[in-house]
C-alpha cells in the first residue's frame, strides 16, 4: 500500500472523535464500495499497532468466528 495513502487518510480522521470514526467506518462497510477497502485497512493497521497482545488475540478470534459464518 502506498505510504501517501496512509498519510492522507490518517490525515482525514486525525482529530476525530469516536463518533465520528465510527460514522466513518459504518459509512464505508454500508457503502459497500470497494474503493473503501484500503481505508479500511489503514485503520484496521493503526488499530493494531495499538493493540496490546490481549487485544490482537481478541480480534484474531473475533476475525476467525465472522470468516466461520
Amino acid at each position: 500500500m502506498n505510504l501517501n495513502l496512509r498519510h492522507a487518510v490518517i490525515s482525514n480522521v486525525s482529530g476525530n472523535n469516536q463518533g465520528q470514526l465510527q460514522d466513518t467506518i459504518v459509512d464505508a462497510i454500508q457503502s459497500g464500495e470497494e474503493k473503501m477497502l484500503p481505508g479500511l485497512g489503514v485503520l484496521f493497521e493503526v488499530i493494531w499497532q495499538n493493540a496490546d497482545d490481549q487485544d490482537k488475540q481478541e480480534m484474531l478470534a473475533t476475525l476467525e468466528q465472522g470468516l466461520k459464518k
